[in-house]
């Protein structure tokens, strides 16, 4: 079997997930419907909002469902920012860090295109944390009034990097402005609660806590206005319309149930895990280097189950076909547009050139990780290692075999 190290793109579902999809998904009833199956159905939607609620730290009534973090993202950035401007034509500014998803920002840029924003990109330092110092120079510039909102991710997908969410809240509520926050790898991950984080909108995902792809939720706050992005029947508080994925839901509901009723006995565990593939890395290939922030240094600054390096004049993309070779499942954490190498916004924002970028893997441990796959990991490293070195970067003939070159 191969070492699945992707756990950042999508965790294998949890037991008591599966058990929860498998129960449901063989039931019928839609749960607007008002006969004995839509109403089996709602109370079974109703009781995964209560379940979800309280390992998020919010009320049942702030939990929106949607299809994943992406439509929730969505939602949260342009409904928000739609409704701002509507209460005030001056507030077309959205405050919002270099490090975000594409979710957030290519919505962002959207809404620059086509709806007349204007995007404020908040630096990061060389570790990829929030410039607080730019953040509040920026409000207190005197155009605070002019904001429509601030989003800002509770943790890097990339580099693992935990944000410092609570000061952003601090800084924005002085001005009044709304915060919202993609949460889908920090949820799950860290200790969240939506309540005493004093966000406006917050975004989570099934899929990477262990429970199945295609089904969300967005955290809303009870007195925020939201504008829908799309309409129809207003199934959710009239803030997102759609039929519910009744079995999806339910499964997402245990997967948090699950994961939050044990975060700190299972975040050490992988933790642990993580140290030693940093350990692993820096000790077999010196020359690597630790992107994001250093767990020795702030062991709360950094996601339990992220482990990200550059290897310098190494190409990630071959660095991940031969580890995939050897049986090691990673990443590179970058987009790669019709077989041409890209390297990561999120690495360029935190100050590494092109070249340096490109050589990123991203090793990423979840629930199903043990000793065995980081024994496996480092046996297998070395060899793909050199390999992948010896090939160099792109522009130069690969001498790498794969199944599609062979």
């Amino acid at each position: 079997m191969p070492v699945y190290l992707d756990h950042a793109a999508t965790t294998p579902i949890s037991a008591p997930a599966l058990a929860a999809l498998t129960s449901v998904i063989s039931r019928s009833g839609n749960p607007s419907s008002l006969h004995g199956a839509g109403r089996r159905a709602r109370a079974t939607v109703e009781q995964a909002r209560e379940t979800i609620a309280l390992a998020a730290g919010a009320h049942p009534s702030e939990v929106i469902f949607t299809s994943g973090g992406t439509e929730a993202d969505n939602l949260a950035v342009k409904g928000l920012f739609w409704s701002r401007r509507a209460a005030d034509p001056r507030r077309t500014r959205i405050l919002v860090s270099t490090v975000e998803h594409a979710a957030v920002h290519e919505t962002v840029e959207w809404l620059e295109a086509q709806e007349g924003a204007e995007a404020v990109w908040i630096p990061v330092d060389v570790t990829g944390v929030l410039d607080l110092d730019a953040l509040k120079k920026e409000l207190d510039s005197g155009g605070a009034d002019t904001v429509a909102l601030i989003t800002c991710m509770w943790a890097n997908n990339e580099v693992g990097t935990v944000e410092p969410i609570a000061e952003v809240v601090a800084l924005a509520a002085a001005h009044g402005i709304p915060v919202h926050s993609d949460a889908v790898q920090a949820f799950g991950s860290v200790p969240i609660n939506f309540r005493e984080s004093g966000l406006a909108a917050m975004s989570i995902s099934g899929h990477k806590i262990g429970g199945p792809v295609g089904v969300g939720a967005l955290l809303l706050g009870r007195a925020v206005n939201l504008t829908p992005v799309q309409h129809g029947g207003g199934q959710e508080r009239k803030v997102r319309s759609g039929t519910l994925d009744t079995a999806g839901i339910a499964a997402f509901a245990a997967a948090a149930e699950d994961v939050t009723s044990h975060l700190d006995v299972e975040g050490a565990r992988i933790a642990g895990l993580r140290d030693r593939i940093i350990a692993a890395v820096r000790e077999l290939v010196p020359e690597a280097v630790l992107r994001g922030v250093d767990p020795a240094i702030s062991p709360g600054g950094r996601l339990p189950g992220n482990a990200h390096f550059t290897f310098p004049g190494c190409e990630g993309d071959s660095l991940l076909f031969l580890l995939d070779m050897a049986g090691i499942e990673s990443s590179t954490g970058s987009a790669c547009t019709a077989g041409v190498p890209r390297p990561s916004h999120v690495l360029l924002a935190m100050g590494l050139d092109e070249d340096t970028a490109r050589g990123a893997q991203r090793f990423s441990l979840g629930h199903t990780s043990g000793p065995a796959d980081v024994d496996a990991f480092v046996a297998a490293l070395p060899q793909a290692h050199a390999r992948a070195k010896q090939a160099g970067m792109a522009g130069h003939k690969s001498t790498i075999e794969t199944a599609s070159t062979k």
